[in-house]
């Protein structure tokens, strides 16, 4: 077993391990151990009822939150023509298509989002080893390929707070929703349309309760069990 240091044997001993905390109250308690020198990714971890070996049983899905992740999310579109123009009018911060490929099959990976129009999709599509572990190719499912008409929103969506999530090979979902210097009450509202996208994710294939436990914890804090009647009764404003 790893040793943890002094400073997270500290704050981890103010968690009481047998206690299924109330979303708020576990989100005070995590901004209150957050005592690092920076400002601490704040993450829900949900394990699911789902069969990952199963197509029909994985869930990715998109969600945007209202108050977004604060951090800078640099967005990178592959298209051309009509589309680049767009995306560009639209802020994106990197635009092209040939150009990227080759940067990227290089090993340049400084961003955050990847977008792409129909027309590049079988261009990119050897990029989707490098790409693809790091949840960067663009994917029609999750509205990473983009109609050039839509570029703008989309665009728009990503720098705001538009965030994937996805089952791992062990059922769980893991995904950030804001940081620790965010108000309790905008980290609660992105935590309850991230719970909500969650829920309305459960593919019809799994049965019984969707959601098995959940925990909160930030970038260098311990985890905080939730009771999940609280987590699935938040409500999106």
């Amino acid at each position: 077993m790893p040793k943890h240091s002094k400073r997270y044997s500290a704050v981890a001993e103010r968690v009481e391990p047998d206690k299924h905390y109330q979303p708020q109250e576990a989100i005070d308690l995590l901004k209150d151990l957050a005592n690092t020198r920076f400002d601490e990714t704040m993450e829900i971890h949900v394990r699911t009822s789902a069969d990952p070996r199963h197509a029909d049983q994985m869930v990715r899905e998109v969600t945007v939150l209202p108050h977004g992740l604060g951090k800078q999310v640099r967005v990178l579109v592959f298209t051309s023509g009509e589309g680049a123009e767009i995306a560009r009018q639209s802020g994106a911060d990197y635009v092209g298509d040939d150009d990227l490929i080759a940067q990227i099959e290089g090993g340049w990976l400084d961003f955050e989002v990847g977008l792409a129009t129909p027309e590049i999709m079988p261009k990119i599509g050897k990029l989707g080893r490098i790409l693809g572990r790091r949840g960067l190719m663009p994917n029609p499912r999750t509205g990473t390929m983009v109609q050039p008409r839509d570029l703008g929103r989309v665009i728009e969506e990503s720098k705001a707070g538009r965030v994937e999530f996805r089952t791992d090979r062990t059922a769980i979902i893991h995904c950030a929703f804001g940081k620790a210097s965010f108000e309790t009450e905008r980290l609660m509202e992105n935590l309850a349309v991230l719970t909500d996208s969650i829920v309305r994710a459960r593919p019809s294939a799994v049965k019984g309760a969707f959601l098995r436990s959940a925990y909160l914890t930030s970038s260098m804090g311990p985890s905080i069990p939730l009771d999940l009647n609280a987590l699935q009764a938040l409500k999106p404003d």
